[in-house]
């Protein structure tokens, strides 16, 4: 089995920006390839908010893809509506919560995370945020509720992260494509998913 995995985080806004990239490689990959998303977990729980150097880090992150990735732009009154946290965990649980509903509601858990945070300016390191979104993605709001905070989730989560890990992976997006035995690191291109697809190729054809 050939395996390509795609490590991220849903409040990475890189990942963010990669969005239409990934989603133009997925509809062209081989048949016999697998994907397997793996949430890598960007940053853990903290009801501390975010240091003014740290906002100012993802502030520059944010002009960086909006000079660079095309149609990518995000609403930059967050800033000014919210109190920022550095705590990505919980949208991460929300995700693994979302997919225990349903398995499609992994990616739309995943974008309406995204949509919230950078369009609608509302903060998904609260749960009150991430419980709008399974509502507005249709998932039973009390189940939700209950796993989101459940041993079960947490456990899942940090399998996944020391998978992460364990891969060698340090950022986000990460491509890790598993090819008898071999993983091999695919270089993440936010332009042209044809790069990306004939990286793939030639592993797959020179083995």
């Amino acid at each position: 089995m050939i395996c390509l995995y795609y490590i991220h985080d849903p409040m990475c806004s890189w990942c963010y920006a990669f969005t239409q990239s990934w989603t133009n490689l997925q509809k062209i990959l081989p048949g016999d390839i697998q994907v397997i998303s793996v949430l890598g977990g960007l940053a853990p729980d903290s009801n501390e908010p975010m240091p003014l150097n740290t906002q100012k880090m993802v502030q520059q992150a944010w002009q960086t893809i909006e000079k660079t990735v095309r149609d990518v732009r995000f609403n930059w009154d967050f800033w000014s509506r919210n109190t920022p946290y550095r705590s990505t965990y919980l949208a991460c649980r929300a995700v693994l919560a979302a997919k225990k509903q349903r398995l499609t509601a992994e990616v739309e858990m995943i974008r309406a995370i995204q949509t919230s945070y950078y369009q609608k300016t509302r903060n998904p390191s609260l749960p009150e945020t991430l419980h709008e979104c399974a509502r507005e993605i249709g998932l039973d709001a009390l189940q939700f509720a209950k796993d989101l905070s459940s041993a079960e989730i947490e456990n899942e989560l940090q399998r996944e992260i020391q998978f992460a890990r364990d891969m060698g992976v340090s950022s986000y997006p990460s491509l890790r494509l598993q090819h008898l035995g071999i993983l091999h690191t695919i270089s993440v291109d936010y332009h042209d998913h044809e790069t990306m697809l004939n990286q793939i190729n030639r592993i797959i054809q020179k083995t």
